[in-house]
């Protein structure tokens, strides 16, 4: 296995940690911390605990990974009547 492998495992989101942290139940029933990836950071994809996602892990290190999908068909439900919220909008001053 070369360096830059990285193993794919899915899993569900147990747990949002500050700054970007996920706790993540594997589906072979490890958990794992995760952070969120740099395009889901910049597109503003929210993770919110109950997720279906998918990680990316190094072979190196089996304890941490990086959450780079997040599975829409598997997002808890709203409560009902909740709007969506919009990010404030952040003009030039």
């Amino acid at each position: 296995m070369a360096k830059e492998d990285l193993i794919e495992f899915e899993g569900v989101v147990t747990e949002v940690l500050p700054d970007g942290n996920y706790r993540v139940k594997l589906d072979n029933e490890h958990v794992i911390l995760a952070y969120a990836a740099g395009k889901m950071k910049k597109h503003r994809i929210r993770t919110l605990e109950g997720d279906r996602v998918t990680v990316e892990m190094s072979p190196y290190d089996l304890g941490r990974g990086r959450i780079s999908f997040r599975h829409k068909g598997d997002a808890p439900a709203m409560a009902p009547g909740a709007a969506q919220r919009k990010p404030p909008f952040r003009g030039r001053r």
